[in-house]
């Protein structure tokens, strides 16, 4: 599998508070990034694999959902995020 239990507790001790940290908005987003970007690969390769199109689609909406309640809730986390994400351009 693409996301074992030794990849999700990196992915929560580099952006998260520690590594047991699974329900910070910054550790979610970074979960959602890695996902998201894994299931691109997976659809440039399988084009027409329309459940996972789905299951990204949906993916990107919740990390979407996540990053506006940041953003009104504590600007300075929103902005910390999205430079060590490199989500916007």
């Amino acid at each position: 599998m693409y996301l074992d239990a030794a990849k999700k507790q990196e992915i929560f001790g580099k952006y998260g508070k520690s590594n047991t940290d699974t329900g910070s908005a910054e550790a979610q987003i970074a979960l959602f990034s890695y996902r998201i970007s894994h299931l691109t690969e997976h659809m440039k390769l399988n084009r027409k694999d329309y459940s996972t199109e789905r299951a990204l689609t949906m993916l990107v909406g919740k990390r979407r959902r996540l990053l506006d309640y940041l953003k009104a809730k504590d600007i300075e986390r929103y902005r910390g995020i999205i430079k060590e994400l490199g989500l916007r351009k």
